[in-house]
């Protein structure tokens, strides 16, 4: 007697040498966003940052994400709206996990990211992107609205004369041009794609953890706040940083190129 195989879970996670990779793992739909993925996506987010320095979030088949799944849309939206509510809230609450994580998170993007694909990588820390990725909120073209954040986040990464004319339009971005408007930190030939996201997440896990964390809240805690008061904030957070570990290696490190650069 046969059985039928088990279902691939809709994301995966491996570690190597303190980074975690995190992959949307429904290639099929060019990852898609379903309620498993989003939950998938949450626990996910809280394993890797337990036993990781780095996450890297990326999609299986060669493409980021398609955003949210049409067909699993159609089928909460029959059940009206509180069946609708769990797809919105479980994957909004994985984007606001990332940014309360003590440890950064990478975007590595190829081949599609739209709508709520887009909308992760708005939400992630650092996002990098093959050159001829295709970046894009795509939401009004089908009628819709931004559902994963994009409608506040955009704005405040793109300033809102962008962010609207992203959003309103619908049009698409290559990963080049989101380098030029800021949207990713990097867009990089598909050759030198792997080699770059490698880098980068061995250039994070080199670093020394307590800062790393401390650094990343400032920015998003920051972000938050009229400048004077995210000023006084970091003033406090290096008061108190400097009177730990990992500072104090740091600065004996620099004292010591100092004296063999003047001598």
């Amino acid at each position: 007697m046969s059985t039928a195989p088990e279902p691939a879970p809709p994301v995966l996670t491996t570690i190597e040498a303190s980074v975690a990779h995190i992959v949307l793992n429904r290639p099929q739909a060019r990852n898609a966003i379903t309620v498993a993925l989003a939950a998938g996506l949450v626990g996910a987010l809280r394993e890797a940052a337990a036993r990781a320095r780095v996450i890297v979030i990326r999609g299986a088949g060669g493409h980021f994400c398609a955003g949210g799944d049409f067909g699993e849309v159609s089928r909460l939206r029959a059940g009206g709206p509180a069946a609708l509510r769990p797809l919105f809230e479980t994957f909004g609450a994985a984007c606001e996990l990332i940014g309360e994580l003590p440890v950064p998170v990478i975007a590595a993007v190829e081949g599609y990211a739209m709508a709520g694909g887009f909308e992760l990588i708005q939400a992630c820390d650092i996002a990098i992107a093959r050159d001829d990725a295709v970046l894009a909120d795509n939401h009004l073209n089908f009628a819709m609205i931004p559902g994963g954040g994009g409608s506040q986040r955009l704005p405040r990464i793109a300033r809102s004369q962008r962010a609207l004319g992203l959003i309103l339009s619908g049009d698409r971005l290559t990963g080049a041009q989101a380098q030029q408007w800021g949207l990713v930190y990097r867009a990089v030939p598909a050759a030198e794609f792997e080699p770059a996201v490698a880098g980068l997440a061995a250039n994070l896990a080199d670093k020394d953890a307590v800062a790393l964390a401390r650094a990343k809240r400032l920015v998003r805690d920051g972000l938050r706040l009229p400048l004077r008061d995210g000023l006084a904030l970091e003033t406090d957070a290096i008061i108190e940083h400097l009177g730990g570990g990992g500072a104090a290696a740091g600065i004996s490190r620099f004292a010591g190129r100092d004296r063999e650069e003047s001598s």
